[in-house]
């Protein structure tokens, strides 16, 4: 694989990271990173819809007209929720009850059009594929760092699995208690705000594109 294909997985991981950089998509990382499982699904579901999304607009790019473009990146990015949708229903029904409409709300994601528009209608299929998975990967790391630590310090937990000991609780004679605010949205975007700072400080020199 050449450098440049590389760039394209690795470039959205870092300099031009769809959430941190662009700030894009923080709507997902409010609603769906109260538990870490739930927020590596919807980071799947993107990647997986970003980078099909790509591909077959990029395919399509010389055969549909520039007035209707946008009519039919809907209907591409439409199908693909759908699928992805029926998908999760069929084989993880608890995450998809606990995502609820925000699957469906992927088809609005401004990542993914961003990408079909700024990338896939003028590259080639293999190019835009892995800038879609680039992109699509980029976006759910941060959605995890986020879940990560709202799951654990707001519960506890991480995956469903116990990682503060129960004896560390106040309950039980221990000193420790959950910490209710990290369940609520508005920590979600603090989190998202540190990172960005974090991100900024050991990137000074990062231009935005």
């Amino acid at each position: 694989m050449s450098n440049k294909n590389i760039s394209y997985l690795t470039g959205p991981l870092n300099a031009n990271n769809p959430v941190v950089v662009q700030i894009l998509g923080i709507c997902s990382a409010l609603a769906v990173t109260v538990k870490l499982k739930p927020a590596i699904v919807m980071g799947l579901s993107v990647m997986v819809v970003t980078a099909f999304a790509n591909l077959v607009m990029s395919l399509l790019r010389k055969s549909v007209p520039m007035r209707i473009r946008i009519i039919v990146q809907l209907v591409v990015i439409a199908t693909l929720v759908i699928l992805v949708d029926q998908f999760l229903k069929a084989y993880v029904y608890d995450v998809s009850k606990q995502l609820s409409v925000y699957v469906g709300l992927i088809i609005t994601n401004c990542i993914i059009m961003g990408r079909v528009e700024a990338f896939a209608l003028g590259n080639k299929p293999w190019a835009s594929f892995l800038d879609g998975i680039g992109n699509g990967f980029g976006y759910g790391l941060i959605l995890v760092i986020v879940a990560f630590f709202r799951e654990l310090f707001g519960s506890g937990q991480l995956l469903g699995y116990q990682v503060v000991p129960l004896s560390w609780y106040a309950a039980d004679g221990g000193f420790y208690y959950n910490n209710g605010l990290m369940l609520f949205p508005p920590m979600a975007l603090i989190i998202v705000g540190v990172i960005i700072w974090i991100h900024r400080s050991y990137n000074k020199n990062l231009q935005e594109k």
